[in-house]
């Protein structure tokens, strides 16, 4: 796991969440720690709702979009982990058929790390997040923003395009990292990639084996709320 540069749970802002118990003391398989109901905020603590933690509108999700289990990922393009796990999750969420996947880009690693989210995300409004995200996170080695480009363009993602997107929604793009970031915090997530799988927080990289376990757990936890 490679590690945010600023420390989990320092903003201010977080206390009143922390104080209500984000993590609880269930503990699922792995070290997975049980979301408690009061892990979700309530509708006034907007960015942590459970609808914006698990199915933010602004982030396109893959696998099964209708599927009964959400995988939700923070993840940085330049998090080594994030890029040797990537392939493994994707097997998991095919295998499965029934899991959703959420990408969301946690940009810890550096000021390339900022800009790759962004292209990403900006590659969104011309239907190409996923070619975007598949091309940047499947390189072996240390991304540039040329390097990232060249990835993109390869990709069929019109460049043109995405600079105009990068600008015209600046605003967005920012506001989709903040809320990634705030909830990362917030689940006291200490680095990349880290996840939370139904409503179990798992906070560092898994075997295919243990994603399959996790997942089977949060359906049986589902099934008896």
């Amino acid at each position: 796991m490679y590690k945010s540069n600023k420390t989990a749970g320092t903003n201010p802002g977080l206390s009143r969440r922390e104080a209500l118990g984000l993590f609880g003391a269930g503990a699922a398989l792995f070290g997975a720690a049980a979301l408690p109901r009061s892990a979700f905020a309530r509708d006034d603590d907007a960015v942590l709702t459970e609808a914006l933690v698990l199915r933010d509108p602004e982030i396109p999700a893959a696998g099964n979009p209708d599927g009964d289990i959400s995988i939700v990922e923070w993840f940085d393009y330049n998090c080594p982990y994030c890029r040797k796990i990537a392939p493994e999750i994707a097997q998991v969420v095919q295998d499965d058929g029934k899991v959703r996947l959420v990408l969301k880009d946690w940009p810890i690693l550096g000021d390339v790390s900022k800009i790759t989210a962004r292209m990403a995300l900006a590659a969104k409004y011309q239907d190409k997040f996923m070619p975007a995200h598949e091309a940047m996170i499947g390189v072996s080695s240390r991304l540039t923003e040329a390097r990232a480009r060249e990835l993109l363009a390869a990709k069929g993602i019109d460049m043109d395009r995405l600079n105009r997107d990068l600008t015209a929604n600046a605003k967005a793009i920012d506001a989709v990292l903040a809320r990634n970031h705030t909830q990362a915090e917030a689940f006291g997530f200490r680095g990349t990639p880290s996840f939370i799988v139904g409503k179990f927080r798992v906070p560092g990289i898994l075997t295919m084996a243990e994603f399959e376990m996790v997942i089977k757990d949060a359906r049986k936890a589902k099934a008896s709320n």
